[in-house]
């Protein structure tokens, strides 16, 4: 265009400008007259008329702020291609999967991170009052555990109060003729410090209960009794709570990251734990959960749907001896949730992986649970653990300082379907390839069951030919074949 020269000779006798808000394609002429003044347009529907002197800066002004104009023009065209490449990235049901980060279902210290709200039915969890004092923080334990025993002696220091008051123990403190319900209780403090040596079986002397005062025989029973069973409820939630064994999940660590790579020629999603402990969790074992959203075919959108991940229940390796870190490994197979998953479709992926370890504690013998997750960014292809044990002198040493620690290595970025694919075509190809292997079982062809007497014949006159194709070209043209393979055999030219 001719404003884009740093220098004109000349002034041009028209110029012409696109204006896309004139319409695509639509041109806005500016003239030049015989004095040197021409017409700029640079606002819509505006026409400003401006001075052009000979100099070249003046002329320099002018075109930088056309070059603005055309960076502005430009900037406005790329934003509906921009809208567009947003919506592409957006999710299935709208989520900006790119820039959201997934609201984790357990956290990494284990605590779940769900809130019960609008529950009606709140006298559920007086029938279970037992668990209900024991699940309380310690602050509200703490301040139960004291309520429970001051509110027991106030009521009673009240009542032997009232009784003193009733038989009128009260008027006669002076009196040595008089016997009073229990002697040296002439006020409501002295009355609560008898209740309090009654419940607790003090025992100071100095306050005792007379054989002259029936009703209070049967309080002192009375008192007895309830103070026992407090104590003995009280007692028992403070003991439960404090043996819990929740806190022993705070010695079992995961590690942060889990990882994807081979083992034994096949891709396994692995993570590490550990127990920081000399005393061990008695039959430790392992689960794994898959928390994802998906749809059903019936259109039911299910948000936090569970599918279970094998660490090897069907083999037993879910049990685990931890006296030292383990790597728990997944076998990505055909039964697995990432059977289809690639590198390039796992950082695009929206889901959480909980982990569960579970096992008795050696000491107490009180099952105990530990937790931890894996977002999809905390999943790290082609990575694996780097070792943490080494041989010392007489036992076995364990660095923890490498138990958060990853390497990479050399691993596929296909899904483990790909892989398994391309080795079975490999195998396939190898195998199949072997005309004498075919000679000795003729029952692998195809045809073999179905003609054995032709078969046999052309064994023996040498004019079978079999026909050993790829495994996937053989499955999409006929539709049979095994997965290492397809053979079939094909009457020759001569006989047809």
């Amino acid at each position: 265009m001719a404003l884009e020269d740093s220098v004109f000779p000349s002034l041009p006798e028209s110029l012409s400008l696109p204006v896309e808000e004139k319409g695509e394609g639509d041109d806005v002429e500016v003239a030049a007259d015989a004095t040197g003044v021409f017409n700029l347009s640079e606002e819509l529907g505006q026409i400003v008329t401006t001075e052009t002197p000979s100099t070249p800066p003046l002329l320099a002004k002018v075109n930088r702020s056309f070059q603005a104009k055309l960076a502005e023009r430009n900037a406005q065209a790329n934003e509906p291609r921009k809208k567009v490449v947003q919506e592409k990235e957006r999710g299935r049901f709208g989520w900006a999967r790119a820039r959201r980060k997934r609201q984790r279902y357990v956290e990494k210290n284990g605590r779940c991170n769900v809130s019960h709200g609008n529950m009606r039915e709140t006298y559920r969890y007086l029938t279970d009052i037992f668990t209900t004092l024991v699940d309380l923080n310690w602050r509200s334990s703490l301040f139960v555990f004291v309520m429970a025993y001051a509110v027991t002696w106030l009521f009673f220091g009240a009542i032997w109060y009232l009784i003193a008051y009733l038989r009128g123990d009260l008027d006669h403190l002076g009196d040595e003729t008089w016997t009073p319900c229990v002697h040296n209780v002439n006020s409501f403090i002295s009355a609560f410090l008898f209740s309090i040596e009654t419940e607790t079986t003090i025992g100071y002397g100095h306050r005792v209960i007379t054989d002259k005062c029936p009703v209070g025989t049967m309080l002192l029973l009375l008192q007895a009794i309830l103070g026992s069973m407090v104590n003995a409820f009280m007692v028992g939630c403070m003991f439960v709570k404090i043996s819990q064994p929740n806190k022993r999940a705070e010695t079992l660590v995961f590690s942060k990251h889990a990882v994807i790579s081979l083992r034994d020629d096949k891709l396994c999603l692995m993570f590490r734990v550990g127990d920081l402990r000399s005393s061990h969790i008695v039959g430790a074992n392992m689960r794994a959960k898959l928390i994802k959203s998906k749809q059903t075919q019936e259109g039911e959108f299910i948000p936090l749907d569970q599918t279970d991940i094998s660490v090897g229940f069907e083999t037993g390796d879910d049990r685990l001896f931890l006296v030292s870190p383990l790597v728990i490994s997944h076998e990505i197979d055909s039964n697995s949730p990432f059977w289809d998953m690639s590198q390039s479709q796992l950082q695009k992926e929206d889901f959480e992986i909980v982990v569960i370890l579970e096992g008795m504690v050696e000491a107490t013998g009180m099952t105990c649970q530990a937790r931890s997750s894996y977002l999809a960014d905390e999943v790290m292809w082609g990575h694996r653990f780097s070792p943490m044990m080494l041989l010392a002198e007489g036992f076995f040493d364990i660095d923890y300082g490498a138990f958060h620690h990853t390497f990479e290595v050399t691993t596929p970025s296909c899904s483990a379907r790909d892989i398994s694919l391309a080795a079975a075509r490999l195998d396939a190809h190898l195998y199949w390839s072997i005309s004498s292997r075919l000679d000795e079982e003729p029952t692998l062809t195809n045809e073999a069951s179905r003609q054995p007497d032709s078969v046999s014949a052309n064994s023996k006159a040498g004019e079978p030919t079999f026909i050993v194709g790829e495994m996937t070209d053989i499955q999409e043209q006929t539709g049979q074949g095994e997965l290492n393979g397809s053979v079939a055999t094909v009457q020759s030219e001569s006989e047809a």
